[in-house]
Parts: C-alpha cells; sequence; structure tokens
C-alpha cells in the first residue's frame, strides 16, 4: 500500500513539473502555457465518413496556417490574418469549427495585417497593401470598405464598442484614424511622424483596455505610447535595446484584466509584460521552436477571460496562455 502511495505522489509531481509557467518555481506562477494550435485540424472536429466521401470526390479547398499575424478574441471565436496564406482564420472553439476568407465579395485579400470584430458581427480586416480596411462577415461578403483615398499602409486595429469607435493604424503615414462605427465617418487623427509625445515612428498594432485607453506600438522609436479616450497623449515607456525591459521592434500589444500590459517584441521573440507605469513585471519566452518559446511573434489577444493568443508566426503557429491573476 505505501509503495502505491508513493508511486501516486510521484507521478503527481512528474504530471506537474510537466507544467510551463512563468515565473518557474519555487515562485508563484503568473502565466501558464495552455497549448499549441498548429493546424486547423487542432480545432476543427473530425468529419463523418460521408463527408470525407464528399470531399474525396470533389474535392475541399484546404487553407493551412502559414505565418499568423493579427489576431482578435471575440467570445469563444478566435480570428486571425495569416499573410502567408493570404486568409482570414475563424477558429470557433465551442462548435470546434474552422471559417477561412480569402475573399471579400470580389476583392483577393492581399495582405492581410489585422482584424477586429463589432457587437454586430461585423469583421473589419486590414490589407495593407490594398491600402484599405474592408468590412465583411463570416461568409465573405463585402459590407464596405474604409480609408481607400487616405490611408497610405493601414496595418493595426482596434476596436471600442462601447464608445463605437473604429482606431486604424497608418503605419507609413505615422499616425491613428478614428472611425465613427455608426456612419464610418472620420472622428479625428491621432498623432503625426515624429519622435515627441504623441509622434509615431512606423507605429503598428494597437489595442483599447476596457475603460477606452489606446495602448499603441510606435515600433521604429520602439516604446509604447498611451491615449486617453478622447486621444490625448497620457504617458510612454520604453527604449530602444536587446535587453529585458527594453525593445528591438515592440509589435503585438494587449492589455489583460488587471490592466497588465503585453507587448510582443518580434525581433526580441519574447512577451513582456508590464505594469500602467511602464514598470517590467515578467517575461514570456525567448527565441526557440519549443513550447513557450517563439519565432518573431506578430500579434498578441488576451480574451476577458485572460486567455492570451500569441502569433508565433514564423513558428507556423498559434501559442495559448493563461493570465492566473491571483495563481493558479
Amino acid at each position: 500500500m505505501r509503495a502505491i502511495i508513493i508511486l501516486i505522489l510521484l507521478i503527481s509531481i512528474g504530471i506537474k513539473a510537466q507544467e510551463l509557467v512563468w515565473p518557474p518555481p519555487p515562485d508563484k506562477p503568473k502565466i501558464k502555457w495552455i497549448r499549441s494550435i498548429e493546424k486547423v485540424e487542432d480545432v476543427k472536429k473530425d468529419k463523418g465518413f460521408f463527408s470525407k466521401l464528399v470531399d474525396f470526390v470533389f474535392g475541399e479547398e484546404k487553407k493551412s496556417m502559414v505565418k499568423p499575424f493579427g489576431s482578435f478574441v471575440k467570445g469563444r471565436k478566435l480570428y486571425f490574418t495569416d499573410t502567408g496564406s493570404r486568409s482570414v482564420f475563424i477558429f470557433d472553439f465551442k462548435e470546434n469549427e474552422v471559417k477561412v476568407i480569402d475573399k471579400i465579395g470580389d476583392y483577393t485579400l492581399s495582405s492581410p495585417i489585422d482584424v477586429v470584430v463589432d457587437n454586430k458581427g461585423r469583421i473589419y480586416v486590414s490589407d495593407s497593401v490594398l491600402g484599405t480596411v474592408f468590412i465583411t462577415n463570416e461568409k465573405g461578403d463585402y459590407l464596405g470598405r474604409l480609408g481607400s483615398s487616405s490611408l497610405i499602409r493601414p496595418t493595426g486595429l482596434a476596436i471600442d464598442n462601447r464608445r463605437n469607435r473604429l482606431y486604424i493604424t497608418d503605419t507609413v503615414g505615422g499616425r491613428i484614424y478614428v472611425i465613427s462605427l455608426k456612419d464610418k465617418k472620420l472622428i479625428k487623427r491621432i498623432g503625426k511622424t515624429g519622435t515627441g509625445k504623441g509622434e509615431f515612428n512606423r507605429p503598428t498594432f494597437i489595442t483599447v483596455d476596457k475603460d477606452g485607453y489606446l495602448y499603441v506600438s510606435d515600433s521604429m522609436n520602439a516604446r509604447i505610447q498611451i491615449f486617453d479616450p478622447e486621444g490625448n497623449f497620457v504617458s510612454m515607456f520604453g527604449e530602444r535595446g536587446t535587453s529585458i525591459g527594453t525593445f528591438a521592434n515592440p509589435r503585438g500589444i494587449a492589455v489583460d484584466s488587471d490592466g497588465n500590459i503585453y507587448v510582443a517584441d518580434t525581433l526580441l521573440s519574447a512577451v513582456q509584460i508590464f505594469n500602467k507605469k511602464g514598470q517590467l513585471l515578467l517575461v514570456v519566452g525567448n527565441y526557440g521552436t519549443r513550447k513557450g518559446e517563439f519565432a518573431y511573434p506578430a500579434d498578441i489577444t488576451i480574451s476577458p477571460d485572460n486567455y492570451i493568443f500569441v502569433s508565433d508566426s514564423y513558428n507556423m503557429r498559434i501559442q495559448v496562455l493563461r493570465y492566473l491573476k491571483g495563481g493558479d
């Protein structure tokens, strides 16, 4: 009996030891690695015999994950662009279904960078080569487009459903456009090209927190800038470097339920977590191909229940983590 108890304890310890958390023991874990999504079959439920037979006879067009890029989570669905397959993927984790959009109406996507969804289910997709933001649904219907006459290279998107606003980053133009979701009209422009407060040098991804504050990855200035809901500059943090707490090329940005700021740095191949004062709290990952390691990550998005989705672009996968708040 004693031997059995010891064996059970050893097995339990072994299982626990396999968990990947940050920071590592003996510190209390804050971030936990959950899973890796490397192909659509990791989400999609297995088809029945007759469905497979139909696919075999008539053919089934398949899209593979090549280079996951911008991402957005809403409910139990993960939306993300893939610049390699020139598509938008929709992973429905509740129904275990996958949808792929590579055409919006008569337009074929050329370089889809980011994606967001409003409360009416309308999907907004930025295409940097076509210089526009398309509006569509899960069927890929054409519902309109934004900024085709003013945007130079639209990239990052953020949505504030409470205030009915869509934010669009123009990376080459060096500013953020604020668009009304009600009438699709321009509300304001934020910033200009430069190095001062409220100025940008190749801004990329953006996000909005629950209070309407806008966070901008000011990539070539190697910093994060924060603006209030009216577009006024609040604060900034970060400096160029290759050591912990600095930025080499900040891209994806997200905020968890406690207001912690997550920044995916493409060149450092890591996710750094800061508080609102810009103080470094934790570093997750490093360059590599194993679980919890990244190869030039692009974007990051966080669900209301603190699941973290990292577009691990050059590893051709999405890694899922979770913020544990008070503990596991």
